[in-house]
């Protein structure tokens, strides 16, 4: 059952050490292959975590298993949070980008085989899936292959996604189903086939190799070819018989559509659009809104003179629906005319928001219209959607900002009456000017200016969110600087209390609008003078952490150490020689070297070292019971076959003249170990109690037997005929290791010395009850570390840097540039002036950044250490904030 969006939270990228460790992983397989890796891929507007869609596709079976079952890519989708309303574009976008980025890398290290050839893999569609077994032989590509456009592999989502579109209504209205923000319904406009209707002879070779019989090869007969050359005479025949010369008079006159194609559908457009035929009007504007839809990189203003003035005419049309007033274009510069529906088109109309204001308003009822009333709202809609349209194009953008008219166009829709028919053609109008207005500099008195300004004051958030996003936006593809001047007190105050609502659109908007604003300083004392400018910087403050999310990551302070080995091996325990003594060689060589030794690939001993100290353990009681001695090579030959990376070697170290003979791979134990792994407890008891170094040294398993060792051959003590020792009370020192708690002779009854030495052994040779768990290398002292609890906030990578760190993005980097600017700018202001001569009269100071960042210090330094991505931006803005000391203070 696939997941609902409440069950999988939205899929988003956990930027961890281990995402980290395998995109470097991947990027290196990518460039090694000669391939190219996407890191972050985008499935509609979700970019992917690769490392989370690895494991789940490859813990779902890997790339042919989920392709092979039916609808298994719109499952793997959803699992992973990939919400859509559209689940098959989804589906095939996810199997896309697994099959670009991370099929090849999912064969090598999964599978463990050499993938396909990247032309047959990354360099092909993601059609299909038996990539195991995919070879140049049987794979065939898409152009070759017989599956139909319309196939689908067994998965479902193979093919190319299409938009699903509702089955028209026969009994609806011709432009019922083109809807006002909808994109228009796909059409294939009709291209008339051109070719020949005689069969070339390429043709019919084609045609005569593919039939069933066999060709035969015959000798072709030559024929002599007339030419002018060679038969003049051929070429001066009489007319043929059945062709008449035909009298002008008599000649029949062409008929309409015949003889030629007629233009193209672009130009078949703009000349019915500016035909003023109503029927031709219709044609072109139905036509237009889908072509600037579908290809609007095709039709641009600057290929189709006139094309820019035709649409505007007759969106302008709509005037004359609500208003007494007919919208017209004059072109004329030098023409006077008191109309108030004339508009400038060479300079615009500077008086337009008057004009609009004079204009007297017609009585038409909501509910029930005319079908002319409705016919005509719908073409001039259409003109203005076309517009729209075709002003996302960066191109025509630029070009319609020169055009006047256009400006003057969105002044009046905006100002069209309140009615629900026309919140679309004002959401449009919207939309015209932020794409227009990065390529315009408007100062505080333009028409369109005040006009975007206003519809701040609106209740609708869409038209709020798109008029903040037009006023940003004003001259940033220009040198110029948008001053955004004269905006009123009580709009600020919307935008700060905007601020507060949770919508992540809303607030960027007004964070971008801010930012343009507080650049400017004559902007920012009129900020600080309209509203409460600490709310302002609290919320500012509060938005440095929005979207974070705690992690601890690890710190060295002490990097690992290791002990140096030595060749200092352990004696002999009695017990342990008697279990050894009943081996033959060489198990005894191996089982010594297992009790004595330990693995450890950057050590070594020298083979003399061990060679004595196996003999002065052996020789001895191998002459007693009448066994040989092992030869020392194969001794040797045997110590280095316990472990897999030991080995005999020859070492000459830097400096030391002379070589050694080694074996390389093992150490000494501290303690022995038993036949049955138990470590042997060693005595640390000394022998002489003003040299405590020199200690005891013998190997004891049990508790019992080292306490009775201590007690006998240590403290002279002797059991009485009952097998018990005597409590007498004497003067008693405990030598032990560094014990400092009866380091001097002091006098106590036996049994509480013996009870204090037993707490020693426990430490040593833990009883068989208790839980002791020797380290796996005692001899590797672990590292020290350090966990810091970070703050991280959305961040974003440098495609032209992909190895560099992740930089600050989001609202939390628009909420300190905008900080930044009233930090820097406010020191210049007149209020700042104002507010330190209030100042000097008391004992404040500091002026408005004092007054301003000093109670959200503590956060600020928080962030600081906290926050890697954004520390540089809070660093530059303490710099601002904490004013250098004066030497002469």
């Amino acid at each position: 059952m696939t997941s609902s969006p409440q069950e999988v939270p939205l899929h988003t990228i956990e930027r961890t050490p281990e995402y980290e460790d395998f995109m470097n992983k991947l990027r290196e397989y990518h460039a090694k292959r000669g391939t190219t890796l996407d890191p972050e891929p985008k499935v509609g507007m979700i970019h992917l975590d690769l490392l989370k869609v690895f494991n789940h596709i490859v813990a779902s079976g890997g790339y042919d298993k989920v392709s092979e079952e039916k609808l298994a890519w719109r499952r793997m989708a959803a699992e992973l949070g990939l919400h859509s309303n559209n689940e098959a574009s989804t589906a095939f976008a996810l199997k896309e980008k697994f099959y670009k980025n991370l099929a090849a890398y999912e064969i090598s290290t999964v599978h463990g085989k050499e993938p396909p050839p990247k032309d047959i893999l990354e360099d092909v569609t993601a059609k299909g899936a038996s990539l195991l077994t995919r070879t140049r032989e049987n794979f065939r590509g898409k152009r070759e292959s017989n599956v139909g456009a319309t196939d689908s592999a067994a998965s479902g989502d193979d093919g190319t996604p299409t938009q699903e579109r509702p089955a028209p209504d026969p009994a609806a209205s011709a432009r019922a189903s083109r809807g006002l923000r909808e994109a228009p319904p796909q059409r294939v406009i009709f291209q008339p086939d051109t070719g020949p209707s005689r069969a070339t002879r390429q043709a019919s070779n084609q045609q005569a190799g593919n039939s069933a019989s066999p060709a035969v090869n015959h000798p072709l007969q030559l024929r002599p070819v007339a030419t002018p050359s060679n038969t003049p005479s051929e070429f001066f025949k009489a007319k043929l018989p059945h062709r008449f010369a035909l009298d002008p008079a008599n000649r029949q006159p062409m008929q309409p559509g015949t003889g030629f194609d007629g233009p193209n559908i672009y130009t078949r457009c703009l000349n019915a659009l500016r035909s003023c035929v109503p029927a031709e009007q219709a044609f072109a504007l139905n036509h237009l809104v889908k072509i600037s839809f579908e290809r609007g990189d095709k039709y641009k203003f600057d290929s189709f003179p006139g094309l820019a003035e035709g649409l505007v005419e007759k969106a302008l049309q709509i005037g004359n629906l609500f208003y007494h007033v007919n919208w017209t274009v004059s072109w004329d510069s030098f023409a006077e005319s008191n109309d108030i529906g004339c508009l400038d088109g060479n300079y615009g109309t500077q008086d337009i928001l008057e004009r609009i204001s004079n204009l007297v308003e017609r009585d038409i009822p909501d509910v029930i219209q005319t079908e002319k009333f409705a016919d005509e709202m719908v073409l001039t809609t259409e003109a203005i959607l076309t517009i729209r349209n075709m002003v996302t194009l960066p191109e025509n953008a630029q070009n319609m900002s020169d055009f006047y008219p256009v400006k003057d166009l969105i002044c009046i829709l905006l100002h069209l009456p309140a009615r629900d028919p026309l919140t679309e053609v004002k959401h449009l109008a919207l939309d015209i000017a932020e794409q227009l207005t990065p390529f315009m500099a408007l100062e505080s008195d333009d028409p369109l200016y005040k006009t975007l300004l206003a519809q701040l004051s609106s209740e609708d958030r869409g038209t709020i969110l798109t008029a903040l996003r037009a006023l940003g936006r004003i001259s940033v593809n220009l040198e110029a600087t948008n001053k955004l001047g004269e905006v009123p007190g009580t709009i600020l105050q919307r935008i700060v209390n905007w601020l507060l609502l949770n919508d992540d659109e809303l607030i960027d908007a007004c964070l971008d609008f801010l930012y343009q604003y507080t650049a400017v300083v004559p902007n920012l004392d009129n900020l600080v003078r309209s509203i409460v400018p600490d709310n302002l910087v609290q919320q500012l403050v509060r938005l440095l952490a929005h979207g974070a999310r705690k992690y601890t990551r690890e710190y060295t302070v002490i990097p690992e150490q290791r002990l140096p080995a030595k060749d200092e091996i352990a004696p002999m325990p009695n017990d342990l020689l008697q279990e050894m003594l009943k081996l033959e060689e060489p198990d005894r060589v191996h089982q010594w070297v297992r009790c004595f030794f330990e693995e450890d690939n950057r050590s070594f001993i020298t083979q003399l070292a061990a060679w004595q100290a196996y003999q002065s353990a052996f020789a001895t009681p191998l002459k007693a019971i009448n066994q040989p001695m092992i030869t020392p090579a194969d001794f040797i030959r045997s110590s280095t076959s316990v472990y897999k990376d030991s080995n005999a070697q020859v070492l000459r170290e830097p400096g030391d003249p002379q070589q050694k003979f080694i074996i390389h791979g093992i150490r000494a134990r501290p303690r022995p170990l038993a036949f049955d792994g138990t470590e042997y407890g060693r005595c640390l008891w000394a022998m002489n109690p003003e040299k405590k170094n020199e200690k005891c040294g013998h190997f004891y398993l049990k508790q019992e037997e080292m306490w009775n060792h201590i007690l006998t051959a240590h403290l002279h003590e002797q059991r009485g005929e009952n097998g018990q020792f005597s409590n007498l009370e004497k003067a008693y020192q405990c030598t032990w290791a560094e014990c400092t708690k009866y380091d001097k002779p002091t006098k106590m009854h036996l049994q509480t010395l013996a009870q204090h030495i037993s707490t020693h052994i426990s430490t040593m040779i833990p009883s068989p009850g208790s839980f002791n768990r020797r380290p796996r290398h005692p001899w590797v002292i672990p590292a020290k570390m350090m966990s810091i609890v970070l703050e991280e906030t959305p961040t974003f990578r440098d495609e032209r840097m992909p190895e560099a760190p992740p930089q600050a993005g989001g609202i939390p980097l628009s909420a300190v540039l905008v900080l930044r600017n009233i930090a820097r700018n406010v020191v210049k202001t007149e209020a700042e002036e104002e507010l330190l001569k209030e100042q000097s009269r008391t004992f404040e100071k500091g002026g408005w950044n004092e007054k301003l960042f000093r109670p959200h210090l503590t956060q600020l330094h928080g962030i600081l250490a906290e926050n890697l991505a954004m520390s540089p931006y809070i660093a530059s803005l303490l710099e601002l904030i904490i004013p250098v000391p004066d030497d002469r203070d």
